[in-house]
């Protein structure tokens, strides 16, 4: 009868404790856009890479050597396809372009990477003005990364992404210095 109410004053503790402590949510965006716009429309043009997380800087590891990163979000040639093109600058001065093909999935935000089976992109709204929050998934990693369109966004903005992501355990954070101009899209 004791450990019957212990566990229960245990289980009811636990229950108390995770309402406190609980992290906030932010809420996957759906297919219904920002002011009634279909999905993809309000996230397309120019988004400039931010902050990443994860759960070890192993999962960040591919922008190390990272300054800025500028992408443009289009229409794809084909239904139900998005293509992005993107320039890295690295702190070395470098300029790297980059391009990818997302598939849409019928009545859903989640993202597949042309060439890329195992990797899955989820996209979150942000209370942060100009922002979008990305979740990656794939094989032996997985990250959140915050995206504006302004290269300089709130610093509380930065601030907000870093405590979401580490109440969801991702502890590893990776800001991007923005130090550099950044390289030119190119547009083909």
């Amino acid at each position: 009868m004791f450990h019957q109410i212990w566990a229960a004053l245990l289980y009811l503790y636990g229950i108390l404790l995770n309402s406190i402590y609980q992290c906030p949510e932010h809420s996957q965006l759906t297919t219904e856009g920002l002011d009634g716009k279909e999905f993809p429309e309000p996230h397309l043009g120019r988004w400039y890479f931010i902050a990443g997380a994860a759960p070890t800087k192993e999962e960040l590891a591919t922008f190390d050597p990272v300054d800025n990163i500028v992408f443009n979000m289009a229409v794809g040639s084909a239904p139900m396809q998005l293509q992005l093109r993107a320039t890295i600058r690295t702190k070395n001065g470098l300029c790297a372009p980059r391009k990818w093909i997302y598939h849409l999935s019928e009545g859903s935000t989640d993202l597949r990477t042309e060439g890329r089976p195992d990797m899955k992109t989820k996209l979150f709204s942000s209370t942060c003005p100009g922002g979008i929050m990305l979740k990656e998934t794939g094989q032996g990693y997985q990250r959140f990364l915050l995206y504006n369109r302004s290269p300089h966004p709130p610093e509380n903005c930065v601030e907000e992404f870093q405590s979401l992501t580490s109440c969801l355990d991702f502890k590893a954070f990776l800001l991007t210095p923005r130090n550099q101009e950044t390289c030119e899209l190119s547009s083909n």
